[in-house]
């Protein structure tokens, strides 16, 4: 596989204030709508596969099938482990060839957190993997990870100053308002917070949860020093869809490659309508 960190990829928007896409795979059709998509504005792109996805498509299938979607390619490609859970998840991933991973340790007590993020930081940066934590708490529904919105709780910028320095992650992702899923209204972004943080760290940020959020909202976020949206539900969306929209003007059809390949193309234009809000097209070296 050509993959390269994360961190190399998230340090080169840090300094331009552009953003790159953390964008989830749940199958083939996934993984092949976004890689057409960033191919075709030459754009980096952070492929991302939850725990429950890996579970769903298995490992192997995972790495066998990034590996195909890399081996050509001309843009840079970083395999990333999305809300990993404890440490032997984080691992797992490791050893099987993921060039990042995320440790999600943010519902733990704020000393927890930092040690568990610190332990994964000391043995992924042994093998040169990135890592990415959080701080703060999203709310919202990703796969297993539920958070209520009634402990959702926003990241505070002193303490993000704390657990930078105290762990030497590469990438940090805060809470300043999105939530994972779909939203029943329209999210309100502490911009003035992301603002402090970004200034207080100085170094890649990311934003979860961004499915759903203003294009306006993103652009301002971006400009503001994000340097990772992440989505999942906008795909999704997309996909799902497109296939209705096909089964109901042929609901006869029954070759899945004449539906999930419509589906595919729908994923490969949102791909390309995010990555020009993040300002990532044309940004492959």
């Amino acid at each position: 596989m050509n993959l390269v960190p994360m961190a190399d990829i998230l340090q080169d928007a840090h300094k331009k204030t552009y953003a790159v896409g953390g964008f989830n795979i749940n199958n083939m059709e996934f993984l092949q709508g976004i890689m057409m998509g960033a191919e075709e504005l030459n754009s980096p792109v952070i492929l991302q596969a939850s725990e429950g996805a890996i579970r769903y498509i298995g490992m192997d299938y995972v790495i066998k099938m990034v590996e195909a979607a890399t081996d050509k390619t001309d843009i840079p490609v970083a395999l990333h482990l999305d809300h990993g859970s404890d440490f032997e998840s984080v691992m797992k991933c490791i050893r099987a060839g993921f060039s990042s991973v995320m440790i999600d340790a943010s519902k733990k007590p704020f000393e927890e957190n930092i040690a568990l993020t610190k332990k994964v930081v000391e043995a992924a940066h042994n093998v040169g993997v990135s890592v990415e934590a959080e701080l703060g708490t999203i709310g919202g529904t990703e796969d297993d990870h539920t958070v209520d919105e009634k402990d959702a709780m926003y990241t505070d910028p002193d303490q993000a100053k704390e657990f930078i320095e105290a762990t030497g992650v590469d990438a940090l992702a805060i809470a300043i308002g999105t939530a994972h899923g779909v939203y029943k209204g329209d999210p309100e972004l502490d911009f003035g917070r992301l603002e402090t943080i970004k200034k207080l760290i100085d170094m890649p940020v990311v934003l979860h949860g961004a499915s759903g959020v203003s294009a306006a909202d993103l652009e301002k976020a971006v400009s503001l020093g994000v340097n990772k949206v992440n989505v999942n539900t906008d795909f999704q969306q997309s996909f799902t869809a497109r296939v209705k929209e096909i089964f109901a003007e042929k609901p006869e059809l029954y070759d899945p490659r004449k539906y999930c390949g419509p589906g595919r193309d729908a994923i490969a234009e949102k791909v390309k309508e995010k990555i020009r809000i993040l300002g990532s097209n044309g940004q492959a070296w």
